[in-house]
């Protein structure tokens, strides 16, 4: 009885599972095999600086815009 209630449960469990099973024991494909060799790294040292510049504004101009 506590198995139909938890069917759902145990569904998912079951699942959960098979999957991680399917995956320990699958075989790695010949081509995945091999060594890769480590690729070309490019750094770009430019680091880009935005500059906003304007004037601020006081009380009763920005009161003046809300």
């Amino acid at each position: 009885m506590k198995v139909r209630n938890n069917f759902e449960a145990v569904f998912l469990t079951a699942v959960v599972m098979v999957n991680f099973t399917a995956y320990a024991i699958a075989e790695v494909p010949a081509a995945s095999a091999k060594p890769v060799a480590p690729q070309a790294v490019v750094i770009d040292n430019n680091m880009y600086v935005v500059v906003i510049k304007g004037k601020r504004l006081n009380a009763p101009e920005n009161a003046a815009l809300n």
